[in-house]
């Protein structure tokens, strides 16, 4: 198995380097900075993206600037989710996500639709319709149906990747005990994939979750999963993996080894959501070893022909959402809250001037 290489200070990261245990940071990120982290990504071969919060994007125009100079990707951390786009039964709300799509069109960036079928966001009417019986199972798989071919249709050509099917396993490897499952059975999951690409036969589809970064029950129910339906014809494309880290947790083993084997299956892999959370306060060690995690991932999707996709789950702990639901917890982006380039910054830069 490869073997992560962890970083080194050198030329690219000499200004980027914490003073001090406050973890505010030598350089702002609107000042002159080292190449931006796209540039370097195309040279690797790689889309290197971030989930985008759309009030900060219309609203501060720093953190503006930085999402289309840092990025060539985006992923919408709300605004495709199904509770936004279609919050009152037929009625839809398509203002932020087109936004996105067009901030994205005009800083020659793709776009990753997040997400179709998920357990969690769900408008109420629907929620509360399967719990008061008044949506049967057959209403209801018609209605998911309908969900997703209107989305994927929307953006028919202007989405590279879908989640398809978000966060459908326990930690145990078994299937979550979600209203799809309960109301129409594991075959949900086959119709999600028919339904998207039969909408989009260009965009590439993707599985979806947390804790699945290296070898463990859960990952390994997806790998199971992902072999069958493939196998009946299922257009199951890539494995995405989140990579919400946690410094205290230590760094999963056996992540190349995890990507090797989605990748023999002949699918794409993706990091998805990548962030590296830490019992704040926040320190120099802390941070030098959040560096190291970052690193550790980045260098799994280079060193695997199947992973060009690298997102992070936001860039700046300005507006990231750890701190809302880990209490005493946070410090898990690339950039502080004042912008500042953080050692996590430079570990990444480095590791994408190496290349595959």
């Amino acid at each position: 198995m490869k073997k992560f290489r962890m970083p080194v200070v050198g030329l690219l990261s000499a200004t980027l380097l914490v003073t001090g245990v406050t973890g505010a940071q030598t350089a702002s990120a609107d000042e002159v900075s080292p190449v931006p982290l796209r540039a370097l990504a195309e040279r690797a071969d790689l889309r290197i993206g971030t989930a985008v919060d759309m009030a900060a994007l219309g609203e501060d125009t720093t953190y503006r600037r930085a999402t289309g100079r840092e990025f060539n990707s985006v992923t919408a951390e709300n605004v495709m989710k199904w509770e936004v786009v279609e919050p009152t039964r037929g009625t839809y709300d398509w203002s932020g996500a087109d936004e996105l799509v067009r901030f994205a069109r005009e800083r020659g960036q793709v776009v990753r639709g997040h997400t179709l079928v998920w357990h969690s966001q769900l408008p109420g009417w629907l929620t509360a319709g399967v719990q008061d019986g008044s949506i049967g199972a057959g209403e209801l798989r018609g209605i998911l149906r309908k969900h997703i071919t209107t989305e994927v249709k929307r953006y028919k050509g202007r989405i590279q990747q879908w989640d398809v099917v978000n966060e459908v396993f326990e930690e145990d490897g078994s299937l979550r005990n979600s209203i799809w499952l309960q109301k129409l059975g594991p075959s949900y999951i086959a119709d999600a994939f028919r339904w998207a690409h039969a909408a989009d036969p260009k965009a590439k589809l993707f599985l979806n979750d947390y804790n699945v970064e290296g070898v463990n029950a859960k990952s390994t129910a997806y790998y199971e999963l992902a072999k069958r339906l493939r196998a009946e014809g299922v257009p199951v494309q890539g494995f995405g993996i989140q990579g919400h880290l946690a410094i205290q947790y230590g760094f999963p083993g056996e992540v190349a080894g995890n990507l090797a084997r989605f990748e023999r299956l002949g699918m794409q892999t993706a990091f998805t959501e990548v962030d590296v959370r830490m019992i704040l306060p926040a320190d120099a060690e802390k941070l030098a070893t959040q560096a190291t995690y970052f690193r550790g991932l980045l260098d799994a999707c280079l060193g695997a022909r199947s992973c060009r996709s690298f997102t992070v789950w936001g860039f700046t702990d300005k507006y990231s959402w750890v701190p809302g639901v880990f209490t005493g917890q946070g410090a898990a982006t690339l950039l502080g809250e004042d912008f500042g380039r953080k050692p996590a910054y430079g570990a990444v830069g480095e590791r994408l001037a190496e290349g595959r």
